[in-house]
């Protein structure tokens, strides 16, 4: 029985599994829970899951890291049937999975650079994720993932380079760019290389990549190198994941972002100027404390006057330690129903921005035996079986149950 992984949370994660899927290699019948702190459900899933391996195998060996780990070892720790606890820094460390190694929770916010893990697979996955930069320097008063990341951290050009041409080697057509906050890559580089300068830097030096995409990104910080590449580089996929989190700038200022109403809507327009067809994407919380009916409306007023096809909608979830935490709260039930909303609106979007796509040609990565995704990250399902990771051309013939219906052209 080898290493087994469960996975909560972002890419990033999903990344460090792969890692620590390899750092583990020998390690049989040891099952690692990478935990997310994002929200007190990812962090009950988690619970959950521990509580079902503990009933279900008990002879396993239960090792849990991740955010949710780093900012309270104890409490897991403390879980029934868990052998042993590791932090976000030290479940990169070969060290910690030698034989004999204890748990261990080093201070994040200490950390100073991020090393570069090669990986060479995701095991069941058709496109691989790579990890550009670590952690945030920014204070949003929501969150929690600092605490649990520790400062921006950038990985080096050559090292992404290299990641980069492993995957493809092992037959990767698509990569993710990914971290906690890819806009601020390369403000801790020697000579400070934006993500806009090393995206094409990549790009020049990896001619053979098909498809390059982007994990969520600040509005705010995309530079001018990005901008050009959104317009001019094929090969930069036609799809922007903004992480906008609310459309008012009464809450805007309350969660600290670096971003207003405004400059939000600037972003999305700029961008469908550049790259006509353009996908966007957004992440929102709905019910952010002190958040009123009317505030609401001006977020879900942005939805419908922007546009958005891809909303990814989160009620807002009470994180310890943050300002936000301490703010006058939103009853539960308006966070859930105003998520509903929200959700809704972003449907209706998505609905008419599919149903636009109907009569074209698109690429598809393929992904299982009859579904993929489009260069637009629109799910598309497939007349005819095909294999998994392969990139082909497909003609769209209709819409069902929110994806694209296509034949192989």
């Amino acid at each position: 029985m080898s290493v087994e992984l469960l996975t909560f949370g972002c890419r990033l994660n999903t990344y460090e599994s792969e890692v620590m899927r390899g750092l583990a290699a020998g390690q049989d019948g040891t099952v690692i829970v990478n935990t997310c702190a994002v929200t007190a459900e990812a962090q009950r899933q988690a619970r959950q899951a521990i509580r079902r391996l503990v009933r279900e195998r008990p002879d396993a060996r239960i090792v849990v890291t991740g955010c949710a780990a780093q900012i309270d070892p104890a409490a897991w720790e403390a879980l029934p049937g868990v052998a042993r606890v590791l932090g976000n820094d030290d479940k990169l460390k070969p060290e910690s999975w030698l034989p004999g190694a204890g748990s261990a929770v080093s201070d994040i916010m200490a950390a100073r650079e991020t090393a570069a893990h090669l990986v060479t697979e995701f095991a069941g996955r058709a496109r691989a994720f790579v990890q550009v930069q670590q952690g945030c320097d920014y204070r949003c008063t929501f969150c929690v993932i600092p605490f649990g990341r520790g400062p921006n951290r950038s990985v080096p050009i050559g090292a992404v380079v290299r990641q980069i041409r492993l995957l493809l080697d092992s037959g990767y057509r698509e990569i993710v760019l990914t971290g906690v906050d890819i806009a601020s890559y390369g403000s801790d580089l020697p000579g400070t290389p934006r993500l806009g300068q090393m995206i094409r830097r990549v790009l020049a030096q990896v001619p053979e990549l098909p498809r390059l995409r982007l994990s969520s990104i600040d509005p705010a910080a995309i530079d001018d190198d990005l901008w050009r590449l959104i317009a001019d580089e094929p090969r930069l996929m036609p799809h922007l994941h903004l992480s906008l989190q609310a459309g008012s700038d009464l809450i805007l200022k309350r969660m600290r972002r670096r971003h207003l109403r405004a400059e939000a809507l600037g972003v999305i327009e700029r961008a469908r100027s550049l790259r006509p067809g353009i996908a966007i994407g957004a992440d929102l919380i709905a019910g952010f404390p002190t958040e009123t009916d009317a505030l609401f409306q001006e977020t879900l007023d942005f939805v419908t006057m922007s546009n958005i096809p891809f909303l990814h909608v989160f009620p807002y979830s009470e994180r310890p330690g943050t300002p936000a935490a301490r703010m006058p709260a939103v009853p539960k039930p308006d966070r859930k129903a105003r998520a509903a909303l929200l959700r809704e609106a972003g449907a209706r979007n998505e609905t008419a921005f599919l149903a636009a796509q109907v009569g074209a040609t698109v690429s598809v990565l393929t992904e299982a035996a009859q579904t993929g995704h489009t260069e637009h990250f629109a799910p598309v399902r497939l007349a005819h079986v095909t294999g998994s990771g392969r990139l082909l051309a497909a003609r769209v013939t209709g819409t069902a149950q929110g994806a694209l219906l296509a034949e192989a052209a």
